[in-house]
């Protein structure tokens, strides 16, 4: 049985992955039997397997607790003949403002989730994968440089793309892909509203902000073609360019003035 597993599934990017991933399938005439859906929120999940043709199976799971560890195991260890497709690490958050301001319970589930998570998922499943089975890391055009008041976030993306980076030539004997994907702002998720912190909009002005249907479709083209490490909008790729040019200071000082326009 041919799976697929999404983390943050219940919305965003992981949701849209989930419809993206079923007509990439079906397209190239690999229908996948099963998505396995895991985030915390099962009204979403359900919601969202009902708009599915591939069957699901929703998994309540908060991937922060430490039950997560044993919960995911003992699916993967019950299931019967399962071959891991596709591992989808979408789930994450960020917390926006200065980092003295942002409780560090937040700043630590953020290391948490954006991290640890994604390395649980991805190593749990890797003995259940193949060749030519993917996995796909969440991350961040943030990945590429230290931010000033989006500190702790850019640092967990930083990590998973190094991370990913790692992991891909680890496997590469095994011929499983993985892909890191690092995009821009995508405006049409919940981020940007769960992100701010502070009385200040900081990180407000979104000029050529993709979304979330745009980077899904691109970065698992990407995956398929083999890329590494995917920006898949024209404002994460232009970064990554300018972070390879320019020294991390600079780069820093033009973060600040960025997050205050309209601040």
């Amino acid at each position: 049985m041919n799976i697929a597993i999404i983390t943050g599934a219940s919305s965003g990017l992981g949701r849209v992955y989930a419809r993206e991933l079923e007509a990439l399938a079906r397209r190239k005439g690999t229908p996948l039997d099963a998505f396995w859906l895991i985030a915390r929120r099962r009204d979403r999940l359900e919601e969202l397997s009902g708009e599915l043709d591939t069957p699901c199976r929703v998994m309540v799971c908060d991937l922060t607790a430490p039950e997560a560890r044993a919960q995911l195991e003992n699916a993967l260890a019950a299931a019967k003949d399962i071959e891991v497709r596709y591992v989808i690490a979408a789930a994450g958050f960020g917390r926006i403002g200065n980092t003295q301001e942002i409780p560090l319970t937040d700043s630590l589930r953020m290391i948490d989730l954006n991290c640890r998570a994604a390395v649980l998922v991805t190593e749990l499943a890797i003995p259940f994968m193949s060749s030519g089975s993917h996995i796909l890391l969440v991350a961040s055009t943030a990945a590429f440089q230290p931010i000033p008041y989006l500190n702790v976030y850019a640092a967990t993306k930083a990590f998973l793309l190094r991370y990913g980076r790692a992991r891909s030539m680890e496997l590469r004997s095994q011929g499983i892909q993985v892909t890191t994907v690092c995009p821009y702002w995508i405006r049409d998720t919940e981020f940007l509203q769960k992100a701010a912190s502070g009385p200040h909009r900081l990180f407000s002005w979104l000029p050529f902000a993709a979304n979330a249907q745009e980077t899904a479709t691109r970065s698992l083209a990407a995956a398929e073609h083999g890329i590494r490490v995917c920006t898949p909008d024209i404002m994460s790729f232009l970064h990554r360019i300018l972070c390879t040019i320019l020294p991390h200071s600079l780069m820093m000082r033009l973060a600040i003035g960025y997050a205050k326009i309209h601040a």
